[in-house]
């Protein structure tokens, strides 16, 4: 080699990162990394995106950290506060389930239920979410204080809410418009001349429950007719049939009430049929839901419709797309009146 002859080394070139594929692409990191594992629940045009970028930058999968990344559970669970097993007999739930279901079934995920009211049930179910045994998770019925919204905090999959708890807005959820409804039932009955209007109300202690109440009470304020008489009924028939008739107890002269259940609603019922009093004519009766029992009651309920498949559906989907790296926003349903024959 002669004395003025140069060496050129060439400095290896540095690889694009995961970081550098997902700001090209326009994406999450997390979103990147689902498409490059060929993960499901990523939309089509994020998955173009992602490979386009792969392309552009020639982007080459760690071998270590693309099998970490493809470790799925390949499940979610739909969690229920609650201690009593009927509950998934309950038609409002079973039609969750059938709505939860209906998103899931177009993927490859498997669904578990969970009853998770017992120390035993929290346990188990906060085992499942720390050790990622799950995927995700769907929570519904929230109580007060409930150490399931602890659970939820801390774990580390995806979580959803299936309607707000009563003590704090999570990021994200889907509810119904509970409290709308229910002062579109009670001016229903106002508007229908009552004037002695109890309610037979949800468990207090839950976001829904008292969201109808306050609906309930801010159309008798609008009437002028006071805050109302109430009797809480647990959000069961046995409980509507309780309180129905502590209501008659206390309340002799009413002449209207709105049922925040049908379930509950179906309770009343029998009590009022058993005291002689006829429906509508002696009591107008109002309830919420729309289960499809509510059409066959005597006589037929008239009930606020609240989309309980599509909350179902709504949930899964919400949950499909934070385990696809979006940050979806939280969402509430309408409700409406359905009027039939019991008002």
């Amino acid at each position: 080699m002669k004395e003025n002859d140069q060496v050129t080394i060439e400095t290896p070139r540095r690889q694009p990162t995961l970081d550098e594929v997902a700001e090209r692409a326009g994406v999450s990191r997390s979103a990147a990394s689902r498409v490059i594992n060929n993960a499901p629940h990523v939309s089509r045009a994020k998955r173009e995106a992602v490979r386009r970028a792969v392309d552009d930058l020639g982007y080459v999968p760690n071998a270590t950290a693309r099998a970490l990344a493809t470790q799925q559970a390949g499940s979610v669970v739909l969690a229920i506060s609650g201690d009593d097993p009927a509950m998934f007999a309950d038609p409002f739930f079973a039609e969750v389930v059938v709505g939860v279901n209906s998103v899931l079934e177009e993927t490859e995920l498997e669904l578990m239920l969970s009853l998770a009211t017992s120390s035993r049930g929290q346990a188990r179910l906060e085992q499942l979410l720390r050790t990622r045994q799950a995927d995700g998770v769907m929570l519904m019925s929230l109580h007060g204080d409930d150490p399931l919204a602890a659970i939820a905090d801390s774990a580390s999959v995806p979580v959803v809410f299936g309607g707000r708890p009563l003590n704090f807005e999570p990021r994200y959820y889907v509810d119904a418009d509970n409290r709308g409804g229910a002062r579109l039932a009670t001016e229903h009955l106002v508007q229908a001349g009552r004037r002695k209007i109890a309610s037979i109300t949800g468990r207090l202690d839950e976001g829904a429950g008292m969201a109808r109440l306050q609906g309930y009470q801010d159309a008798l304020a609008v009437a002028g007719l006071g805050s109302g008489l109430t009797e809480d009924g647990e959000f069961s028939e046995d409980g509507g049939n309780a309180a129905m008739t502590r209501l008659l107890d206390r309340a002799p002269d009413l002449d209207a009430v709105f049922i925040a259940s049908d379930q509950m609603a179906i309770g009343a019922l029998r009590v009022l049929a058993r005291a002689g009093r006829s429906v509508p004519g002696d009591v107008a009766i109002v309830g919420f839901n729309d289960i499809s029992s509510a059409r066959h009651t005597d006589p037929p309920l008239t009930t606020v419709n609240q989309p309980i498949h599509a909350l179902g559906r709504e949930m899964a989907r919400m949950l499909l797309a934070l385990m696809a790296g979006d940050h979806p926003t939280p969402l509430i349903l309408p409700t409406q009146l359905v009027i039939r024959s019991s008002v």
